[in-house]
């Protein structure tokens, strides 16, 4: 099985930051100091045999060891092992939040950091949108401030990035490790790469436009790959965004922003942002959760249904639906991950307002709105939450800088989730009688033909009411498994007929850690295995039939999705390889 993870690490580290670790994870910072929250937190890493030796770990700012790509399969086989034996930390983040510095964005990004750090995130990514007078002004302008706001959140990982406009498709995160050239290269790379700066935007399928910008988001990609590896930045990732929303993104176009550079390009949100755009209430009526609340146009991939252009208990049709997109990628045995994120531009209930611009001054003047100001009232028209609040991407690090969660990114080291539906997650896929962790979320295993696997998942169950005052319910598990069979026929291809949930375990009621163990025997054939949950609140049978998914999340309704009342959590896969 044809399986490239892209662990090769670029060898120089001398931009990677060196803050304090989290809070939670210090052991010079006594318990009492610590938040309700943040004490959870640390309580499980204790639960897991992970605070002191693991804090320490922690600790380690910059020295995850260089390592160059394996020569060859045995020498990649035995590098996974080695990430999958690696004691994992799960470090909570957002990569896609807005400020001034985008034409539609609000707050100061010292606000937006600010509230990642007391919503709990320990990372957080500002990408604000691309356009002419972001690639002139504002990419420059909004460095001191993200420098300001590591200063002021020293414990959070504050990376700067942007919202590309992929040419010919939708938007994606891109951003980069801190460092001197930070600025430069994001400068010069949505200068020629991005869509509405190089009006490059149009992608009708088969239009005049459509294959030369195409080629120009792979040529974006490689340009990012290309100084990555020349170490001009540290680490450079693109995740792409609300993919299924305006049906932009055609299934050849993301397998092609993978092949291209896997390396950078590595997967996609499994859930958009804006999640409280459909709240019932005034100015919601007509939104969409996750403003997923358009139809078909002339850009649209033709092949799309209809049940594409909206969101399922708020994750995006291609990752919702089993079988769907996102699995025929993994039966590609592609590592192709998901993420969940804010998409934070202005907050449901908040009083902020724009302030006014001095006369002869404008966004494309300044390259930034001024300072919000309060409106005296609770604004409750807007669609957005607050980093943290509601959607988090939680990723595996044994260290903790800024190499190592892209690292973590880059090797699917993810699970997500909504409304802090669990505290945590771990799981492991190992052969019977191995002395060994096994695999990982993210990992690679390879077993000899007719081996037994005992997987195994472990849940913390959420203990202190999540942002909404409500403590969640965790009600199933789902454990969804595919078939690999290798690179598609058809590069448009968005279904694989060999995806389903395999097991579902009812966990209503229960206390404390959830340990849930699954056999599989006689293994015979590359396979994948992913995790699903949920409270349970609302389901219907998946978009394939109930014979693939029967309790698969229901469609959100227009106007009328509380994403309080509709909770999940996704894991990314585990491959497994099978020798003859």
């Amino acid at each position: 099985m044809a399986h490239d993870h892209g662990h090769d690490h670029p060898h120089d580290h001398s931009h990677d930051h060196a803050p304090p670790p989290p809070e939670w994870a210090d052991p010079t910072v006594p318990d009492t100091e610590l938040s309700p929250r943040a004490l959870s937190r640390r309580t499980l890493l204790r639960n897991a045999g992970l605070m002191g030796a693991g804090a320490t770990a922690l600790g380690a700012f910059g020295a995850t060891p260089a390592a160059a790509g394996p020569a060859d399969a045995e020498a990649a086989e035995a590098y996974r092992r080695r990430h999958d034996q690696e004691r994992l930390t799960f470090l909570a983040g957002d990569h896609h939040i807005h400020t001034q510095f985008s034409p539609d964005g609000l707050y100061r990004v010292e606000d937006q950091a600010r509230h990642a750090a007391q919503y709990g995130l320990d990372w957080l990514v500002i990408t604000d949108h691309g356009s002419n007078a972001h690639a002139k002004i504002g990419v420059e302008n909004v460095n001191p401030h993200i420098r300001a706001a590591r200063a002021a959140n020293p414990r959070t990982l504050v990376f700067q990035g942007l919202e590309w406009n992929i040419p010919a498709a939708e938007h994606g995160t891109v951003f980069v490790a801190p460092g001197a050239n930070e600025v430069s290269l994001l400068k010069q790379f949505e200068t020629g790469y991005d869509g509405a700066v190089a009006g490059a935007t149009d992608g009708t399928p088969g239009g005049p436009n459509t294959a030369k910008n195409e080629a120009l988001a792979v040529a974006g990609l490689r340009f990012l790959a290309e100084h990555r590896r020349a170490g001009t930045v540290a680490d450079a990732l693109m995740l792409a965004n609300h993919p299924a929303r305006k049906g932009l993104d055609s299934p050849h176009e993301i397998r092609a922003w993978r092949d291209a550079a896997p390396e950078i390009a590595v997967g996609f949100e499994g859930a958009p942002g804006h999640q409280a755009a459909a709240i019932p209430g005034p100015g919601h009526q007509t939104n969409g959760r996750g403003y997923y609340d358009s139809g078909p146009s002339a850009q649209s991939f033709p092949a799309y249904p209809l049940a594409s252009y909206v969101t399922y208990g708020g994750f995006d049709w291609m990752t919702a639906t089993v079988g769907g997109m996102w699995d025929s990628l993994l039966a590609e045995g592609r590592p192709w991950w998901i993420s969940a994120n804010s998409d934070s531009h202005s907050v449901y209930g908040d009083d902020q307002v724009r302030g006014a611009f001095a006369p002869g001054h404008s966004f494309d003047t300044d390259g930034q709105y001024p300072d919000p100001v309060s409106g005296g009232a609770p604004v409750p028209t807007q669609g957005d939450f607050f980093p943290g609040c509601y959607s988090r991407t939680h990723v595996g690090a044994a260290r903790y800088g800024y190499t190592d969660v892209m690292a973590g990114l880059r090797a699917g080291r993810v699970w997500v989730d909504h409304g802090q539906l669990i505290d945590g997650l771990d799981v492991r896929l190992a052969e019977h009688g191995r002395d060994e962790r096994g695999a990982t979320l993210g990992g690679f295993l390879r077993v000899r033909r007719g081996a037994r696997l005992r997987l195994t998942v472990t849940i913390d169950p959420a203990r202190r009411p999540n942002y909404h005052g409500e403590v969640p319910k965790l009600t199933r598990v789902d454990v969804i498994r595919g078939e690999v069979t290798g690179p598609a026929a058809d590069r448009d291809t968005f279904a694989t007929p060999d995806t389903r949930v395999a097991t579902s375990f009812d966990v209503a009621g229960r206390r404390g850690r959830i340990v849930l163990n699954i056999d599989l025997r006689d293994v015979s054939r590359p396979f994948y295995l992913r995790l699903r949950g949920t409270d349970g609140r609302r389901s219907q049978p998946g978009l394939l039939g109930a014979r693939v998914d029967p309790h698969g999340p229901a469609a959100d309704v227009r106007g009328n999705a509380d994403p309080w009342q509709d909770l999940w959590f996704y894991s990314n896969p585990i491959f497994v390889d099978v020798r003859r």
